[in-house]
């Protein structure tokens, strides 16, 4: 029997701008995003909501439910040493959650280190975010 290569999933995403900022998914949805919100911001926020869904998942794996989750992130936007191109060289991320049942410290690192590897918005950066999780 031949051997076949298993094939990755695939997730696809599409946004269309339409004049005056208006903001929909690839099947129409209306996104709600202000119009003050630079791009910028909106990848903020991506890797805050990426990072905290990639957390839940994980926990969930784990029978431990997140509680409460919120968070920040700040970054900086400056020209790269590496191709004189602007972009984020500096991005922190602060996550403040509460865990049910609380897990052991050893089991909390691995499931943190988990959700940062498996946030999707944080691994496709060139710069690696700086993470600071309050449990």
């Amino acid at each position: 029997m031949p051997c076949v290569a298993a094939r990755s999933k695939e997730f696809r995403y599409a946004v269309d701008l339409r004049d005056g900022g208006a903001l929909r998914t690839e099947d129409g949805t209306a996104l709600e995003a202000e119009p003050a919100w630079s791009p910028e911001h909106l990848l903020l926020a991506a890797l805050v909501r990426c990072s905290l869904k990639s957390l839940r998942y994980h926990a969930g794996r784990s029978g431990i439910e997140v509680e409460h989750a919120h968070g920040s992130a700040r970054a900086v936007v400056a020209r790269r040493e590496s191709d004189d191109r602007y972009a984020f060289v500096e991005c922190d991320v602060d996550l403040d959650v509460r865990l049910s049942p609380e897990p052991g410290e050893h089991e909390l690192e691995a499931l943190l280190a988990k959700a940062e590897r498996d946030c999707f918005i944080g691994a496709s950066l060139t710069v690696k975010p700086t993470y600071s999780w309050t449990t």
